[in-house]
């Protein structure tokens, strides 16, 4: 956030809004009845920023949904679908440090936008770049939602869980919203689903502080971001440890086994929650079956499919792909069943098509329940469908520009890609900025170009201790950092998973 147009400010805002409207209205058969979802989180100026935005949909002529309070994320799509409503808006910056803020938009699917209407949008907004008001003008045409929606969710949260067998009993937690808005959504849920009993909530974190005082980043990915809950945890003797972004669109978890904290990766988490998902079907799974993950993510999610009979679709990063594609292979009358990717995000189709961390906790809390340790759980997995570990880490990044250099640097390293890595061999070279793709004579990739981005993935041989590496550089869509992904797997080697 900051003065002048390559900042999040008041202008920018009302610009990106007329910018909004004026598509949907030229896009759109009754955009204007049909409405826009508007919500916030709790971060420094977020509410004002929603008026804004609220006010020139208004003046415009649109029927606003609103939320009046702080919302999780996912409550916006939630309601654009429920809603049937033309689009939605979270004012959001998710996890990122505390001087920043952001503007999501969703579209009529309730799915992130894509390309090519992110496109189409930007080029509306630069037609409209005059502030038109600064306020509303006449009568408000606002309605809110808050109570509606959040009974409407938790009911189709309810059915997502199902009820739990007679043996089955909650497991105690800590919980940190990390100075977010997901204490009362977590709550809520817990109380519907009769477990409201079993958390300990950091207190240090546990109401809206746009400053996240106690953090460095309010990422739960982030070194000593679960250190206050895992001293909570500690002095109430519990070994399982829940947390949120501020947003609470993420999910996260460690686990104390053995005396030792450990912290689940997002690849982790997600197979839990994806096997919990398949163990769940009240029948044999088939090819009309879909799981999703990202290109980044573990490959554990394909061999388990491959092995129970069940398809994995594997798409470009983020949920504006994961949530889009879910409602294509729906439309085409696939059941898809649960989404995620590496950086803590999950889906669940039939609650919401975009991440959602409260939706995570809760069925991680059910799964839980069952199975007893997550921990003990998968490495029972792992014995069944092999070892799998994913090294992730990431470099900060001053500019775009510097970012840009970064790749073609790699780039002209040798032509057309390297031939080795290391001490590895290249057995495939993947170029998604460039559009190049060594696996066959077209070098057509078999996933999306985009020369906005940045992402270069390759496949190399394996070694005394795996079967292979795939490894992934990319710039992060959210934030300035260079970040590199490199899942592998062995049948047979558990030392592929020590200290993770």
């Amino acid at each position: 956030m900051g003065a002048g147009f390559a900042r999040f400010n008041a202008v920018t805002v009302i610009q990106t809004s007329q910018g909004l409207a004026e598509y949907l209205l030229s896009s759109k058969s009754e955009a204007a009845a049909a409405g826009i979802v508007i919500g916030h989180d709790a971060r420094h100026n977020s509410d004002r920023f929603a008026e804004l935005t609220a006010a020139v949909f208004e003046n415009k002529g649109f029927t606003v949904w609103w939320y009046e309070d702080v919302v999780h994320t996912p409550l916006v799509p939630f309601a654009v679908k429920a809603l049937k409503a033309v689009a939605g808006v979270m004012i959001t910056a998710s996890h990122n440090p505390a001087k920043d803020n952001g503007y999501k938009v969703y579209g009529s699917n309730g799915c992130q936008i894509n390309t090519p209407e992110d496109s189409h949008i930007a080029a509306s907004i630069t037609q409209n770049l005059e502030p038109l008001m600064w306020g509303l003008k006449g009568q408000s045409n606002r309605k809110s939602i808050l109570t509606r929606m959040k009974d409407e969710y938790l009911g189709c949260l309810r059915d997502q869980l199902g009820p739990m067998a007679g043996d089955e009993r909650g497991v105690p937690f800590v919980y940190t919203p990390m100075h977010g808005v997901g204490l009362e959504y977590m709550m809520g849920a817990l109380e519907m689903a009769e477990m409201k009993d079993t958390i300990s909530v950091v207190g240090e974190q546990g109401t809206p502080d746009p400053d996240f005082p106690t953090v460095r980043y309010p990422n739960p990915e982030e070194k000593g971001a679960l250190d206050l809950a895992m001293a909570l945890a500690d002095e109430k003797d519990i070994t399982l440890i829940l947390a949120n972004d501020p947003d609470a669109d993420r999910f996260a978890v460690a686990e104390k086994v053995d005396n030792v904290w450990r912290q689940l990766t997002g690849d982790q988490v997600g197979i839990l929650l994806a096997y919990w998902s398949f163990s769940r079907m009240s029948r044999p799974a088939t090819m009309n079956d879909h799981f999703l993950t990202s290109t980044v993510s573990s490959q554990m999610l394909s061999y388990l499919g491959k092995a129970e009979g069940f398809n994995v679709c594997e798409t470009l990063t983020g949920f504006k792909w994961l949530g889009n594609i879910a409602r294509e292979l729906q439309g085409r009358g696939k059941y898809v069943h649960f989404a995620y990717e590496e950086a803590q995000g999950y889906m669940f189709p039939d609650v919401v098509h975009d991440k959602d961390g409260i939706a995570a906790a809760m069925v991680f809390l059910r799964a839980c329940a069952s199975w007893g340790s997550p921990w003990v759980k998968l490495q029972g997995l792992y014995k069944t469908y092999g070892y799998f570990e994913t090294a992730n880490t990431y470099w900060r990044s001053p500019s775009v520009e510097r970012t840009q250099m970064a790749f073609e640097q790699i780039r002209r390293i040798q032509q057309p890609f390297p031939s080795r890595i290391s001490l590895r061999k290249v057995l495939r070279w993947r170029d998604l900025t460039t559009g190049y793709d060594s696996a066959d004579e077209s070098h057509v990739p078999d996933l999306p170009v985009s020369s906005n981005g940045q992402m270069i993935t390759c496949w190399l041989d394996g070694s005394n201790s795996d079967e292979g590496v795939r490894f992934t550089i990319r710039a992060s869509g959210t934030e300035p950092k260079i970040k590199g992904e490199s899942p592998s797997r062995d049948d047979k080697d558990s030392r592929l998973i020590s200290g993770s």
